[in-house]
C-alpha cells in the first residue's frame, strides 16, 4: 500500500465527519440497502470486531492489576510491532477541548511497519505501555479490535495483521456518535466484554437522566424516576458509570482472567500481532 503523504491527517480531519452521515444514510430508504451493500464487507466478520474496555479501577485482575492494564500489557507484550498515530483524528475532527490530539491511537502488529512517520511513530514495549497507562489515567475509553478501514485511513497493507487499540473520548469518539445508527449486524461486531455485569442501585439513582444521555447505544432510559439498564443493547463502554454524579451504577466483571482470556484469544483469531 501507498504510504500516506504529510498532509493526509488533515485531510482525514476535514472528511471524517462522513463516517457518521454514512452510518445515518444506512437507514435511509432507497439509497441506505444499496450502500449498506457495498460497505458491509469492512464492518463485519474479520474486518470488524471491537471491544470496549471499562475504566473502572475496582474491576481488577491478579495482584494490583485493574482490567485495562491486564488487557492492554498482554496484547502490547505479545506484538512484534507497535506505532501510536501521531494526531487523534476524532479529536482533531471535532475540535476536542478536553483531550489533546496528540493523545491518539495505538496499533499493533507487523503491518504497522510500513506506517509512514508524518502518520504515525514507533514504539518500544515500555513505550507502548507508557502511553497506554497515560491514556487510561486520564479517564479515555480503550476500544480494541480489527477495523479494516483504518488500513485505508493510516496506509496500513491489508494483510490482516494490525490490531486497532483506541482510547476515545465521550465527546468525540466516531464509534460513539454512530453506532446508534449501525445496522443489526454492525452492531453485533461492538462485542461486549465476556461476563460484564452492570447493577443500577435503585437506593442511589435520582433519575436525573445523566447516564442516559451518555449511553451511546440508548440501553438506558429513565422510568418512573428510575435508570433501568437493558443489557440486550449495552455494550460495556463504562461511560454511564463515569458519567452517574451519584456513583449509583456499578460494573464488574464475573471472571476477570476468563474475560481476559476470552478477548486477547478472540482478537488473536482475527489478526496476527505477532
Amino acid at each position: 500500500m501507498k504510504k500516506r503523504p504529510s498532509w493526509w491527517l488533515n485531510f482525514l480531519r476535514i472528511i471524517w465527519p462522513l463516517t457518521t452521515l454514512s452510518a445515518k444514510m444506512t437507514g435511509w430508504p432507497l439509497v441506505g440497502p444499496i450502500l449498506y451493500r457495498m460497505v458491509r464487507p469492512l464492518f463485519t466478520g474479520k474486518n470488524f470486531n471491537v471491544t470496549h474496555i471499562p475504566v473502572n479501577r475496582e474491576i481488577q485482575g491478579s495482584g494490583s492489576s485493574f482490567l485495562p492494564e491486564l488487557i492492554l500489557e498482554a496484547l502490547i507484550r505479545k506484538s512484534s510491532h507497535r506505532v501510536t498515530i501521531n494526531r487523534c483524528t476524532c479529536r482533531e475532527s471535532e475540535g476536542c477541548v478536553l483531550y489533546p490530539v496528540e493523545n491518539a491511537c495505538l496499533h499493533l502488529g507487523e503491518g504497522t511497519r510500513h506506517l509512514d512517520p508524518h502518520i504515525a511513530t514507533p514504539r518500544t514495549v515500555e513505550e507502548a505501555l507508557d502511553h497506554a497507562r497515560k491514556m487510561v489515567g486520564l479517564g479515555l475509553i480503550p476500544m480494541l479490535g480489527r477495523v479494516r478501514m483504518d488500513d485505508f485511513f493510516y496506509g496500513t497493507p491489508n494483510t490482516g495483521r494490525s490490531l486497532t487499540i483506541c482510547f476515545c473520548c465521550p465527546c468525540c469518539c466516531t464509534i460513539f456518535k454512530s453506532a446508534r445508527f449501525f445496522p443489526g449486524e454492525v452492531r453485533n461486531s461492538l462485542v461486549r466484554l465476556r461476563g460484564l455485569r452492570l447493577t443500577v442501585d435503585p437506593s442511589l439513582c435520582k433519575g436525573c437522566g445523566t447516564c442516559a444521555d451518555a449511553c451511546f447505544t440508548r440501553a438506558i432510559t429513565i422510568s418512573d424516576g428510575i435508570a433501568i439498564h437493558d443489557d440486550t443493547l449495552c455494550k460495556g463502554c463504562g461511560l454511564c458509570a463515569s458519567a452517574c454524579p451519584e456513583k449509583a451504577i456499578s460494573i464488574g466483571v464475573d471472571d476477570i482472567e476468563e474475560a481476559v482470556n476470552e478477548l486477547t484469544g478472540r482478537l488473536r483469531s482475527r489478526i496476527t500481532i505477532e
